[in-house]
């Protein structure tokens, strides 16, 4: 008997299988989010399963009622990468643009994939406090600058950049498009597309 031969779409789901997490953490409006999408939209242009975790949906959703506390920012971390792991272990690209100020919350959800055996990979967007305070999408410095808010990342709470991330984009320096590029690349080199 011969066996049957796939289609092209069964093919494509053959071919992109592999899961992984994909964590953006940087200061708020360091492009994160920007460039999630724009990798995202590549992604699914070549056939791969993918999801983005935006920090700021996950907090409407998953995350209601936590505040800005650093327990509750542990916590909604932590929520987060549960969720991260467990579509990549499923073969689905999971790309997580969250601040994730703190290195032991971020190594927790490092430790958890790797104790899942799951690809995990530390994207560090770092862009400049004072060029993120000019693009201010969110309006967040300007309040801060006001005295209308408290205990924004970077600025009057802390940040701890990565030590060693697996990736550092300076998005400040380049386009969207060649942030993104740059992250795709190291997934291919990686074997993880």
């Amino acid at each position: 008997m011969r066996a049957a031969r796939m289609t092209d779409t069964q093919e494509v789901q053959e071919k992109h299988v592999t899961g992984a997490t994909i964590w953006l953490t940087g200061l708020p409006s360091a492009g994160k989010t920007t460039i999630a999408y724009e990798l995202a939209g590549r992604l699914r242009e070549e056939g791969h399963r993918v999801e983005v975790l935006d920090g700021d949906e996950i907090r409407e959703f998953l995350s209601a009622g936590l505040g800005f506390s650093r327990e509750d920012r542990h916590t909604n971390v932590q929520r987060i990468g549960f969720v991260a792991e467990l579509l990549a272990s499923n073969g689905v690209k999971a790309l997580v643009p969250v601040i994730a100020p703190y290195e032991d919350s971020r190594e927790a959800v490092r430790k958890r994939h790797a104790s899942e055996g799951t690809p995990y990979v530390e994207v560090h967007v770092a862009t400049p406090v004072d060029v993120c305070s000019v693009r201010d999408v969110k309006g967040l410095y300007a309040k801060q600058k006001a005295g209308e808010i408290s205990g924004l990342t970077g600025v009057d709470d802390p940040y701890d950049e990565p030590r060693n991330p697996d990736l550092r984009i300076e998005s400040h320096t380049q386009t969207v498009q060649e942030s993104a590029a740059q992250l795709h690349a190291l997934l291919t080199e990686r074997g993880l597309l």
